[in-house]
């Protein structure tokens, strides 16, 4: 149950944040989950995004609690500024994109995950020595192939490849596993 904010200790909390107590967060989190919540909303006008950038907030409160200088504000300040902050790029992220139907999306998906691959493999002449791959990345189901060239050349996770498939992340990890069983097939 959050206490008045005139009553909890922020700054102790960040200390014992930058200490690496869990605890300290989850308390920081408790006290103020729901109003951070609110400001976020505010902002960006969307709950799961609003949510993701809370939590994204906490991690980043959590690595960067050392770097609270109570010189320079107070505690709960810097708590608000940083969450804030987050959510202000978030907008300007958005902003800069442009709206395109699924299938488009789908279609840009697959040409840039391929183009990124063959990029990599002309910037590490793989065009001769691992000409095979190439081929055997063919055979693979076009969803299939994405999610291997999202993993594996665009650096994504599996729940980030969930998402911009909107697929089941087990699903993901099926694809994936069953799609590199089939390159070493392939390539053997």
């Amino acid at each position: 149950m959050p206490t008045s904010p005139v009553d909890f200790d922020y700054e102790a909390a960040l200390l014992a944040c930058a200490a690496g107590e869990p605890a300290a967060l989850q308390q920081l989190y408790e006290q103020e989950g729901a109003r951070l919540l609110g400001v976020v909303m505010r902002i960006v006008r969307d709950r799961a995004l609003a949510e993701d950038i809370v939590h994204d907030a906490c991690v980043s409160i959590w690595t960067r609690a050392a770097s609270f200088n109570p010189a320079l504000g107070s505690a709960r300040g810097w708590i608000y500024s940083v969450t804030r902050n987050l959510a202000l790029n978030a907008v300007r992220d958005a902003s800069r994109e442009i709206t395109v139907d699924d299938d488009t999306a789908t279609v840009l998906d697959a040409r840039a995950s391929l183009e990124a691959w063959q990029d990599m493999a002309d910037a590490f002449a793989w065009q001769a020595s691992a000409g095979r791959i190439g081929t055997c990345l063919e055979r693979l189901e076009p969803v299939r192939r994405n999610c291997i060239l999202h993993a594996y050349v665009d650096g994504l996770s599996h729940s980030e490849i969930a998402r911009r498939l909107e697929a089941p992340l087990g699903t993901v990890k099926a694809w994936i596993k069953r799609s590199l069983a089939a390159l070493r097939e392939c390539l053997s």
